[in-house]
């Protein structure tokens, strides 16, 4: 037989060889028409009597992405067309297809014939799930190999009996814990686990496979044996009982319970340990089609997946313009933001100029990537010799003449329009015509910038946020004669360094620092009230944030919060800032000499390390302190999101980000707005747009008017739309293809 996605080849042992190579894509997926082609095979290897065994392997440099989780979409969109008509129907229609890849994997599990998975890449979701259900695992010795059940960072779980086999395999703790963070192990870490079997040469890993099939192993998995024991012990045990209770708490408090998909892991583990292994596969099955309903996985797989590889490809790049090769940019300014501009250029494998005022300190931006690649060979995420590849991509200078032959120069001096405005011009003494200057500015318009440039044309921003080797994410700003080649340059650097870009149009603060002013606004706000400092930032993280907004101050500078303030003022008049704010920032800086993490004394106090940061105790007696028993936790949580949400909505409103995409990725991604949300628009989106403004008119009526809703906002109320459904990100496409 002949199979569009697979091969089979059966050697004079009588193995079937099966290679995984789909064609037209750079990764294997699970997609309809490849289960439909693996179950015959299934079938063909179990009926031929010729066949001993059959090993599984990838023709790619990867094993498999595991499911497409497009399709995952359309089955999503296909249940709620089919709820509007019969409600029942579309639950049972979403439960079967909920279960396909689960029971095809029994199946093969089941066949009677040994089955060996040959993993030479990276192995992820649905096809981990599918090596799991193979009698015999045998992994690459190689860097490249990732195995993964990464599901729940999307807002599902590994619904294809990932969650019976991995606590049937390995420790119940362990378990839980790869299950519930979806991080990913290493060959090593599986077979330590007892998750894989062997580690071979990636030379000799077929061989390795086969070997497996002719020494005799089982075509039985252990779970289906007389006498099986859990490996971590029965739920009720002593071992249970030390482990359980425990999980559960620590879930608690790493969640909060804003992820249903980890509590259902939870539960199908716990509750899956108790019955016979089909029976559990039942349950896995029964929680996954409920998880699969709730909105927190239809907006994290919308956002975090669909979007996020969307934009990672570029779907705001112009068409018909070429892509630049780079092969040699320019950062000017060694400090701590070009310093790590220049990191993860040179990570990227592009020869990067870093240029500062004078030679020593240009030097000094130069040890800063040698101490962050130091810290990843001591984690071993790196080898020696990178470092000295790394090293060799980075050359420090305080000639302007090096940055010739650039295509592209990041201006990161000072934030400073003057400092920036003398860089501009000496850099454009010396770049080739058609060459891009990007300027790295957080707070100063970009069309401004632009007028010190003899080439507007040609000048964008490209803001990074720090730590820039951490942060995933870059805005890409527009000025008003940016044109689309330097669009498609600035893209296209993004893509090199493996940052994901929003496109935003130009304007004070752009669209990340106008929501995350916003959100330690409303945190100065509570402190001003009287509400307890800790109550501030616990209720933060109770609503989803990763970092609460008082510490969030501290890192970016509390000194820094009040130049920003002072800025507004002088541009825009004493009402554009709060009075009573600008007084408790004043009094922090001016009075208490508390700048925040930088000088040790901020909203915290940061003692020597090994010891922790710890709330400044003076915060107390700044105001008048409430009582906390009488204080709403609730109304806190969503006083952080609604008053974020709104800026969002208002940025869309102004026209200065026009992709709900970018708004929801890039809310994500540069501040971690709680993620479980699907980003700042989603979460209005998931709530309801009447249902948001109803809540949004209470809160302003009770805090004030950073909750007052934008005429975007009520205007979608009424007409019943959506953010996704009124900037229909698709719309230009679906209209070319009707043409």
């Amino acid at each position: 037989m002949t199979y569009r996605n697979f091969t089979v080849e059966t050697d004079t042992d009588g193995i079937a060889l099966v290679t995984w190579d789909m064609p037209d894509r750079s990764m294997n997926v699970f997609t309809e028409e490849a289960m439909d082609e693996l179950e015959k095979i299934i079938d063909q290897v179990k009926g031929d009597g010729s066949i001993k065994g059959a090993v599984i392997t990838s023709g790619k440099e990867s094993f498999s992405g595991g499911a497409d989780l497009n399709m995952l979409k359309g089955m999503l969109e296909l249940f709620h067309k089919e709820k509007a008509r019969d409600h029942d129907k579309a639950i049972k229609l979403l439960f079967d297809g909920a279960g396909r890849m689960s029971w095809l994997w029994r199946k093969l599990e089941t066949s009677g014939k040994p089955w060996v998975s040959a993993i030479n890449g990276t192995c992820m979701g649905g096809a981990f799930e599918l090596s799991l259900a193979c009698h015999g695992r045998v992994a690459a010795d190689s860097d490249k190999v990732k195995m993964a059940l990464p599901e729940v960072k999307v807002g599902i779980f590994p619904g294809a009996g990932g969650t019976q086999r991995v606590p049937r395999l390995a420790n119940t703790q362990e378990a839980l814990q790869m299950l519930t963070s979806g991080k990913s192990l290493t060959p090593q870490k599986a077979k330590a686990m007892g998750l894989i079997h062997e580690i071979a040469a990636p030379d000799k890993l077929i061989e390795a496979a086969k070997a497996m099939i002719k020494n005799g192993l089982k075509p039985v998995a252990p779970w289906d044996e007389k006498g099986f024991k859990i490996p971590g012990g029965p739920v009720y045990s002593v071992a249970g009982a030390n482990l359980w209770p425990p999980a559960i708490a620590i879930l608690r408090r790493e969640t909060y319970g804003n992820y249903p998909a980890a509590t259902a892991i939870m539960k199908c583990v716990y509750e899956g340990l108790l019955v016979p292994f089909e029976t559990a596969l039942r349950i896995e099955q029964r929680y996954f089609t409920e998880i699969l309903q709730s909105t927190q996985a239809a907006m994290m797989i919308r956002s975090l997946f669909v979007s996020l590889q969307e934009l990672n490809k570029g779907a705001r790049r112009p068409a018909g313009v070429p892509a630049t090769k780079f092969t040699k940019i320019g950062v000017l300014g060694a400090g701590f933001m070009g310093a790590g501009i220049a990191y993860v250029t040179a990570q990227a494998g592009i020869p990067v100029v870093l240029l500062d005022r004078d030679q020593p300190t240009a030097e000094r931006g130069k040890a800063h990537s040698e101490t962050l690649i130091s810290e990843q060979i001591k984690k071993g995420r790196a080898k020696p010799e990178d470092k000295e590849r790394l090293l060799s991509f980075i050359k420090p200078t305080a000639d302007y003449a090096d940055l010739a032959g650039c295509e592209l120069v990041i201006e990161a001096v000072f934030e400073d329009s003057e400092v920036k405005k003398d860089a501009t011009k000496r850099v454009d003494a010396v770049l080739d015509p058609f060459a891009v200057l990007a300027s790295n500015t957080s707070t100063i318009p970009i069309s401004s910038l632009a007028k010190n440039s003899a080439r507007p044309e040609n000048f964008i921003g490209i803001h990074f946020f720090s730590p820039v080797d951490r942060m995933m994410l870059v805005e890409v700003i527009l000025g008003k004669k940016t044109s689309e080649r330097a669009l498609a340059v600035a893209l296209d650097y993004a893509r090199a360094i493996r940052k994901t870009p929003i496109v935003v149009n130009d304007t004070r603060g752009f669209y990340v620092n106008r929501c995350v002013l916003r959100y330690m606004s409303e945190a100065f706000q509570m402190l001003i009230e009287g509400v307890p400092a800790a109550m501030i930032e616990n209720a933060a993280k109770m609503a989803g944030m990763p970092v609460g907004p008082l510490a969030l101050t501290d890192e970016i500078a509390i000194d820094l919060a009040q130049k920003i303030m002072k800025q507004t003022i002088r541009d825009a008049g004493e009402k554009a800032v709060d009075k009573d704010q600008f007084t408790l920032i004043n009094t922090m800086v001016d009075k208490h000499g508390r700048f925040g993490r930088k000088n040790g004394k901020g909203f915290y106090d940061y003692p020597p390390k090994p010891a922790k940061k710890k709330l400044w105790p003076g915060l107390k007696d700044l105001y008048p302190q409430r009582d906390p028993d009488q204080i709403d936790v609730e109304e806190l949580k969503q006083r952080f999101l609604y008053v974020i949400a709104l800026e969002a909505a208002r940025v869309m409103e102004e026209g200065i980000v026009t992709d709900p995409r970018e708004a929801d990725v890039g809310s994500i991604l540069a501040f971690g707005f709680a993620p479980y949300t699907g980003g700042a628009l989603s979460y209005i989106d998931g709530i309801g747009e009447n249902e948001f403004v109803r809540r949004a008119r209470e809160l302003q009526k009770k805090y004030g008017a950073q909750f007052k809703s934008p005429k975007l906002i009520i205007d979608m109320a009424e007409k019943g739309e959506t953010f996704y459904q009124r900037f229909d990100p698709y719309a230009k496409a679906r209209a070319k293809e009707a043409a």
